[in-house]
């Protein structure tokens, strides 16, 4: 069989700068107009800036003449790799489109490689959804980009296991004792660690814990943290493991209003004498992809709207005590020298983080590569959550399997440090679960 051609867009760089690697024994051609767009990418502190320079690193070490003419090769058992220089628009693109813009570009350097090489199927791979159609519209074959796409979303979805018809006995053990063996439990699934379960039997019910440190299943009992109380089975398992020194790694996955950010921030000012720092930030998407230099005002002016919902949980807590509180005075005081921290993510991006408790909200809006990034500036005594709704992502070019919250989750499964819920209720207020079901 002939190898493929895969002809990559400027956002599939810019969003793997490895991405040429990920082809197997297959081509992969660059159109030169990529370049071009990269590099207005270079300058910047962004992840998507980081990855235009890394490219650019990469590209010089391969260069050479035959980059445009017979390829290089990119590793044993991979193919080689092109740059194709800028090609005429044929006559079908004429007529579809009136721009010559640089996605239009591409799309001609596509169809030109597809009548040179009749007898190889050439793909266009690109994250633009618009990209995809245009393509297909002119008779390509277009793709995403799947590498770092997640398989399987029903542990993603599901979070908390709940079994039905359990054992009365065992259940009766639960509450009797410290835990049960998890290996004596008649389970018919296999536990990950760190696996919240419900187990049933009628009336009768116990929220449990597979613990892989002990080897037990333990019974969960329901805690509050810095005057916030969890209102169901699933905020008692997320607080559980917001409380749980052993966790270091946490996802939180649920629509707006099930209390996610609420009760991350909440568990770590309950913890707050054994953490240097709570550092609690979120990526900006800016609106209508405008960055934020059209803003009015200054740096903090600009970032303020993007932080209000950060500022109304921690409201929300102070709103718990008397103003004359020892709570009130800890919150203040931690955030007037800094250890409570509420900044952008880029802020903090590049730094070393040792004995943090460290919040990522809205982190399905960010990409593998970054969540990547973030995880491997943690240190020694550092716990970190993501928090987000795969359902809502504002970024153009994820979605619901290759967003860096779903992907975590997926690759961090089973392991002993980590532990993932999925918030279902919403507890903002009727009103708020009402909207998010019907409309």
């Amino acid at each position: 069989m002939a190898k493929k051609i895969f002809i990559l867009d400027t956002n599939v760089l810019l969003h793997d700068h490895k991405s040429i690697y990920n082809f197997e024994e297959n081509d992969v051609i660059i159109p030169i107009i990529v370049l071009e767009e990269l590099d207005r990418f270079k300058k910047g502190n962004d992840l998507i800036n980081f990855m235009a320079r890394e490219f650019a690193r990469d590209m010089d070490s391969l260069a050479g003449e035959k980059l445009f003419k017979e390829g290089i090769p990119l590793g044993p058992d991979k193919g080689n790799l092109f740059v194709a220089t800028g090609k005429p628009f044929p006559k079908i693109m004429d007529e579809s489109f009136n721009e010559k813009t640089s996605d239009h570009r591409i799309l001609a350097v596509a169809l030109h490689i597809k009548e040179q090489y009749q007898d190889r199927q050439c793909v266009l791979i690109t994250k633009d959804i618009n990209l995809r159609l245009k393509a297909k519209s002119l008779g390509l074959s277009s793709e995403d980009y799947e590498n770092d796409k997640i398989k399987d979303i029903d542990f993603l979805n599901k979070g908390v296991e709940i079994i039905e018809n359990f054992d009365i006995k065992t259940i009766e053990s639960l509450y009797q004792f410290q835990g049960v063996p998890a290996k004596e439990l008649p389970l018919d699934v296999e536990l990950s660690p760190n696996q919240y379960i419900v187990l049933r039997n009628g009336n009768q019910s116990v929220l449990a814990f597979n613990d892989p440190i002990s080897g037990l299943v333990r019974r969960v009992e329901k805690h509050g943290a810095f005057g916030i109380e969890p209102r169901n089975a699933e905020q008692t398992f997320c607080m559980d493991a917001l409380l749980n020194p052993e966790i270091k790694l946490i996802s939180l996955t649920g629509k707006a209003g099930t209390g996610k950010t609420l009760l991350a921030l909440a568990s770590a000012l309950q913890q707050h004498r054994e953490f240097d720092q709570i550092l609690l930030a979120r990526p900006i998407v800016p609106l209508a992809n405008k960055d934020l230099g059209f803003l009015p005002g200054d740096i903090k002016e600009k970032i303020g709207p993007y932080m209000l919902p950060l500022f109304d949980n921690l409201s929300v807590i102070k709103g718990k005590f008397k103003n004359s509180s020892k709570e009130i005075n800890i919150i203040d005081e931690m955030l007037k020298d800094e250890r409570l921290l509420i900044t952008p993510l880029a802020y903090i991006r590049g730094r070393s983080l040792s004995n943090a408790f460290f919040i990522i909200d809205e982190a399905q809006n960010l990409t593998p590569h970054e969540v990547k990034t973030i995880i491997t500036r943690a240190g020694e005594g550092t716990k970190m959550v993501f928090t987000g709704d795969v359902q809502q992502i504002d970024s153009p070019y994820l979605d619901m399997q290759s967003n860096g919250l779903a992907y975590l989750t997926d690759k961090m499964k089973g392991q002993d440090l980590f532990a993932h819920v999925n918030l279902i209720k919403g507890e903002r207020s009727y009103l708020a679960e009402l909207a998010s079901n019907l409309l």
